[in-house]
């Protein structure tokens, strides 16, 4: 039976200094390599043999798909990157500290931009936007669809379908998959997987150094998740 395999990427330097990352290309932190390495451990410890798999554009989540598939001995496994798996895009509030922008806007507002379900950040100012234009990674992606700015609904719109054209056939095919993405983009696959609603979704927490299975069906409904 098909199984899907979602990994949180570890800590990064932002989320070390707590501030909003997004589309920022952020390494890992010390701690975000050992959790990244911890959870290619348990898939080794139980025997989880992965066939393929996907991750973001931003290196903190490449980084950790790599260091998974090393300590699992599955380092030679294909890797499929797309821009379509990346972090939310936080707009003008990235590279903020979250505690000096709540001070600023409020904590009630900041907490409306972090967890409502279609409430998007505040847009990016233009140098951010220029700076952002010129990245050699979107260099080929049609500009009339790069983000600026995403609420969550708006990530679930870009992520299921790289789902229907891309991570479903291999399920279909009985394969293993594993996504290693960020926080907003697994919930968005997570919220179409389990049908979670709108209100609640935001505020489901995704465990780093924890690979999430999902045991599927032919249909690929859910029949189990569990964390390793």
């Amino acid at each position: 039976m098909p199984k899907l395999i979602l990994c949180r990427h570890g800590q990064s330097e932002w989320n070390a200094q707590n501030l909003f990352t997004g589309w920022a290309d952020v390494d890992l932190s010390e701690q975000g390599v050992q959790e990244a390495m911890r959870s290619g451990q348990k898939l080794k410890a139980q025997g989880v043999r992965i066939d393929v798999a996907f991750t973001s554009l931003l290196k903190r989540s490449i980084k950790t798909t790599y260091h998974l598939l090393n300590e699992s001995d599955q380092l030679w496994i294909p890797v499929h990157k797309t821009w379509r798996l990346n972090e939310r895009h936080y707009g003008g509030l990235q590279g903020l500290n979250k505690k000096e922008t709540a001070e600023k806007y409020g904590e009630e507002q900041v907490h409306i931009w972090r967890r409502s379900y279609d409430v998007k950040p505040p847009d990016q100012s233009e140098s951010q936007r220029q700076e952002y234009l010129k990245d050699r990674k979107y260099e080929l992606l049609d500009r009339r669809i790069m983000p600026e700015s995403e609420s969550l609904k708006d990530t679930l719109e870009r992520v299921i379908p790289y789902w229907n054209d891309q991570l479903s056939q291999y399920l279909l095919d009985g394969q293993t998959v594993l996504v290693s993405a960020h926080g907003n983009s697994l919930r968005a696959l997570i919220k179409f997987l389990e049908g979670v609603p709108d209100d609640e979704i935001a505020q489901y927490e995704i465990k780093t150094g924890a690979p999430l299975i999902y045991e599927l069906d032919e249909a690929l409904h859910v029949l189990d998740s569990y964390y390793l």
